[in-house]
């Protein structure tokens, strides 16, 4: 579907980060090797996302990844509240990622986008 986003975000702790900056690659956290698939966020889901599942976690990282790169790897499946969220079946590959910057939120409380450049 066209009306679906092309960007979506990974949140990555600095070892994660790391990990993928060495390697070119990132298998996926914890949760993402138990559920079979990395868990990404859109970026109107990113907040809660982090909210959620990293409240009280430092040295925390957003990563823009390019949905247009991945084929059949990439799926919109139902979660949270009913929202499709992009899940990747395979690593994510740093030729991929589009931006990156340590999570910073802004002054409303949201999660800042890193931005390319």
């Amino acid at each position: 579907m066209s009306d679906r986003p092309t960007t979506a975000y990974k949140v990555l702790t600095g070892e994660q980060m790391a990990t993928l900056q060495r390697d070119g690659r990132f298998a996926g956290a914890p949760v993402d090797l138990a559920d079979g698939y990395i868990h990404m966020s859109t970026a109107g889901q990113l907040t809660e996302t982090v909210d959620k599942h990293f409240a009280g976690q430092d040295d925390l990282h957003v990563v823009a990844v390019d949905l247009g790169s991945f084929g059949a790897s990439l799926k919109w499946e139902e979660s949270r509240g009913g929202q499709l969220f992009p899940h990747l079946y395979e690593p994510l590959l740093l030729e991929t990622v589009i931006a990156y910057a340590p999570l910073e939120r802004a002054p409303d409380g949201t999660v800042r986008l890193p931005v390319s450049g």
